[in-house]
């Protein structure tokens, strides 16, 4: 049942996201916005740019919201570990003595340094970031820099069709036929100047964390995380532009208990 309606429930989400960005895209084409003008005199760049933007940013929600965020797997069976070459292990980095992962009390995996299990999920995710409710899948390592992208796409978006709106709202109507001719536009506008703030202000934390390596689950609790609970700063962090170039161009998962260095020689 539970995984039942969380299928219906990312059904119903991301369907009201496509629903409410088209509907928003069609209603700046029938009122008297520059959109519409534009298209009336035959200028036709700026509408097919603005709708290549709405389609960009729609294609960027689904893979956000369906990708792997970077579950956590089952450990490999002990056979196959002893069967490792040590020209392999010494390939391989291997975590610091000190280090000890915990174990997961939900799917009973061991977890990498970072990771957390999320209970809307019911899986661990490495690097884990939060659970976003509106791509109805976690925030991890894998999914977290497309995550930002997709935040700053959708920045654009809102603001230039915020610009639209306003440019199709006219206040020399009497009172009745102004609410009938632009009431729907207006009330679109005062929804897109919402949505646009919103979504300034999670691309502006989103980019203060990763500058400096943190995760918003880090940020917020970390009296509730071991490795962090002695720290006034992330341990992980290595200067704003290592950080920047392995957050968005590293393409393989990090092994954090390399780069993580216990202060007093405190295990995790």
């Amino acid at each position: 049942m539970g995984a039942r309606a969380g299928r219906w429930s990312g059904l119903l989400v991301r369907g009201g996201h496509t629903v409410l960005s088209w509907g928003l895209t069609l209603l700046l084409f029938l009122h008297r916005t520059e959109l519409r003008q534009q298209e009336a005199h035959g200028e036709l760049l700026q509408p097919l740019l603005f709708v290549l933007l709405v389609l960009c940013s729609v294609l960027l929600y689904f893979a956000v919201s369906l990708m792997d965020p970077g579950y956590v797997g089952p450990e490999p069976a002990p056979h196959a570990q002893a069967s490792t070459s040590e020209e392999l292990k010494a390939m391989v980095p291997q975590k610091p003595p000190t280090i000890h992962l915990r174990r997961c009390g939900y799917c009973l995996l061991k977890q990498p340094l970072r990771a957390r299990h999320c209970r809307s999920c019911k899986r661990c995710v490495r690097r884990y970031d939060h659970h976003c409710p509106w791509i109805e899948n976690c925030v991890g390592e894998r999914n977290h820099p497309l995550f930002v992208a997709y935040l700053a796409l959708q920045l654009v978006v809102l603001v230039w069709a915020l610009r639209l709106a306003w440019s199709g709202i006219s206040f020399e109507q009497p009172w009745g036929a102004w609410l009938r001719h632009t009431g729907l536009l207006f009330a679109a506008f005062l929804l897109l100047a919402v949505f646009s703030a919103v979504v300034a202000l999670l691309l502006a934390s989103h980019l203060y964390l990763v500058s400096c390596d943190t995760t918003t689950w880090e940020f917020m609790s970390p009296h509730r995380i071991s490795y962090l609970r002695r720290r006034s700063s992330s341990p992980f962090d290595r200067g704003l532009l290592r950080n920047l170039g392995r957050f968005f161009c590293g393409c393989e998962a990090v092994a954090w208990e390399m780069l993580y260095t216990p202060e007093d020689g405190e295990p995790v």
